[in-house]
């Protein structure tokens, strides 16, 4: 891969306990935005939406990624090749499972959200995929979307 993941993570704006996250958010969101956990591919609630709108971080609210750069990768989870702002997202590398991967964290409260693989081909202005889990994200039709 030809970017570089952060090594060290800036402070979360948003830090709460384990015990408090666990109130917030049910036992599948928990293993997957807090312990990283990945959800089955093709059983997402967003992995073939079209809707548009603004998908925003299920932990804290922020926005991460729009419809407008959602494609089909069909890889069996939501793939978008940017995020809505370049500080929406901190990239860290994740040499788990005996592979090297770059982890995609939410910038606001570093929840967990999926990877990000570059050069795979697909025909997107940054032949980039960010292939994140459909728990770990919320979306907000836009007012087009929801009037149809």
């Amino acid at each position: 891969m030809s970017f570089e993941a952060d090594t060290s993570l800036p402070v979360p704006r948003i830090q709460l306990t384990p015990q408090e996250w666990r109130s917030k958010l049910n036992a599948d969101e928990y293993a997957v935005l807090r312990d990283a956990a990945t959800e089955r591919p093709f059983t997402g609630e967003y992995t073939d939406t079209k809707t548009e709108g603004v998908y925003t971080c299920r932990a804290c609210g922020t926005e991460l990624f729009r419809s407008t750069e959602k494609f089909d990768s069909h890889c069996g989870w939501p793939s978008f090749f940017d995020p809505a702002a370049s500080d929406a997202v901190i990239l860290r590398s994740d040499d788990a499972l005996g592979m090297h991967r770059v982890e995609v964290l939410c910038a606001n409260c570093h929840s967990h959200l999926g990877h990000v693989f570059e050069g795979e081909g697909y025909n997107t202005p940054t032949d980039k995929r960010y292939c994140i889990n459909s728990i770990a994200l919320r979306l907000h039709p836009s007012d087009s979307a929801a009037e149809s």
